[in-house]
């Protein structure tokens, strides 16, 4: 199985942006990164008017839009049938001969291993003193006194980088 690290956090606490800043810093070392991204939200990433958006709204259970650069599969689910998806099935998906490493923004609940993304100027609460699979903190401001885990700075996406192939280079079965 290739190896998977989550990013988990409270919505707006950064984790978009971080994976934005960190994934080319892992690419830098030849990594072939997959991304597993949830959202509670509808989303909708075709242009409407578009052959795409007009084939896809046509009434197809699945899409697959194939081009020399990518190909972008989609499936509609009917209201509200469809349950909330499940990690599992979004790995499934991903076609792993071809991945080193699955990063998973969201799915804060799944049982992987996890960098916490925390702003305390949110006001949220802490990940993980409750999640035994977070395996990193990383936050904007100072850990507290009696977090057990590496501490990463936010502002500082290298390390971050750093921690995350070391990680995988030392542990990739536990991932």
């Amino acid at each position: 199985m290739t190896p998977i690290i989550g990013f988990a956090g409270y919505s707006g606490s950064g984790k978009t942006t971080l994976l934005e800043q960190v994934i080319p810093l892992l690419k830098q070392h030849s990594l072939r990164i997959g991304l597993i991204k949830h959202s509670h939200h509808t989303i909708d990433p075709d242009t409407p008017g578009k052959d795409s958006y007009r084939l896809r709204h046509a009434g197809c259970a699945q899409t697959l839009m194939a081009t020399r650069e990518r190909h972008m599969l989609y499936f509609e689910y009917p209201e509200p049938t469809r349950e909330e998806p499940t990690l599992t099935a979004c790995l499934d998906q991903l076609d792993h001969s071809q991945l080193d490493l699955v990063l998973v923004e969201g799915f804060r609940e799944a049982p992987i291993p996890k960098i916490e993304i925390h702003r305390p100027s949110y006001g949220k609460p802490l990940l993980y003193p409750a999640d035994p699979h977070i395996i990193a903190f990383a936050s904007d401001t100072p850990a507290p006194a009696d977090c057990p885990l590496p501490v990463l700075d936010l502002n500082h996406p290298e390390a971050i980088a750093a921690f995350i192939l070391s990680t995988v280079a030392t542990s990739p079965d536990q991932l």
